[in-house]
């Protein structure tokens, strides 16, 4: 299968922001500071680690479809859909907000494309399936950080 212009577009939009993601968590894992630093900054490498491979998985799809990937840095920069990332130190509770936001912005890409992807490759849709379910996961653990418990009962 050769994938359509429509399809390499929708992959490639999806590709900028998991790498972004990877290199604003960097980013994150260097610069945060303040209570709970050492479990955020473990949980940060996870994210990372993922979202670098998560990049891989879906460059290499393009390529089995006969798409070009493009990860360069400065393409990256401009057509990114994450917010830029402070540069200076960054408090905890801080940093979970931030991470959360990015995490969620690269889902809202993922299913913005999803349809179109679906329509053309179930295949590459399955693997969106699961690189949406795995980052709304970390979004969950990530937030949880700066969440207060709820009563039973009581309105949502």
């Amino acid at each position: 299968m050769k994938a359509s212009q429509t399809l390499d577009d929708n992959l490639q939009k999806v590709l900028v922001d998991l790498i972004e993601l990877h290199i604003q968590g960097k980013q994150a894992h260097w610069s945060v500071v303040g209570k709970n630093f050492r479990d955020l900054h473990l949980q940060l490498d996870e994210i990372i680690e993922s979202a670098r491979e998560f990049s891989d998985e879906v460059a290499e799809r393009m390529r089995a479809l006969h798409g070009m990937p493009d990860g360069r840095s400065e393409t990256v920069s401009a057509s990114t859909s994450l917010k830029k990332y402070p540069g200076d130190e960054v408090d905890t509770a801080k940093v979970v907000d931030l991470i959360t936001e990015r995490l969620e912005a690269v889902v809202t890409t993922m299913r913005a494309v999803h349809d179109e992807v679906d329509e053309e490759d179930p295949t590459s849709a399955d693997i969106l399936h699961a690189i949406i379910a795995k980052l709304e996961q970390y979004a969950w653990m990530v937030n949880a950080e700066n969440q207060t418990p709820r009563k039973r009962g009581a309105s949502k």
